[in-house]
């Protein structure tokens, strides 16, 4: 599995440290942040799992822990939006260049609007999606805050 990937050439980039964790995919896993989470033995809450919405017809960007469910009235709340909506998968590919289960926030072929749930604000250190299936990296969630641009916001349900 490579360790190079669009989203660690980002963080690379923006000077942010990190380490990597890798894991067994199971593209068959009913909830895939759960089974990473299971995978590399972290509490499900550490581990963030990214998906990809349309807010009033734009895409954005959510991250949020692995074991919690997005509320789409409070994403659109955060981003001062009408209604919000889960983005198809193939959408999502084709706006991010990842495959689905390997969606990273990082290095996202255009960069969108990015909200993480900030209860990941209270963790030392985070989990989030490294850009392919099975590779994970842990870094803080303020850098990985800082490096997106993104906000912190209630949007777990």
């Amino acid at each position: 599995m490579a360790k190079t990937t669009r989203a660690t050439q980002f963080l690379d980039k923006a000077g942010v440290a990190y380490t990597t964790a890798t894991y067994d995919y199971d593209p068959h896993a009913e909830r895939i942040g759960l089974q990473a989470a299971e995978a590399i033995g972290e509490h499900p809450s550490r581990v963030l799992k990214t998906l990809m919405a349309e807010l009033d017809g734009k895409p954005v960007c959510v991250v949020v822990p692995s074991d919690k469910e997005v509320s789409m009235k409070k994403l659109a709340s955060a981003f001062g939006g009408k209604s919000a909506a889960m983005m198809k998968p193939a959408s999502a590919e084709k706006l991010t260049v990842f495959v689905v289960g390997g969606i990273s926030p990082f290095g996202q072929k255009k960069q969108v609007p990015t909200a993480i749930e900030i209860s990941a604000m209270d963790e030392a250190l985070v989990y989030m999606n490294g850009g392919q299936r099975g590779l994970q990296v842990r870094l803080s969630p303020q850098d990985a805050l800082r490096a997106l641009g993104a906000i912190a916001a209630p949007l777990v349900a």
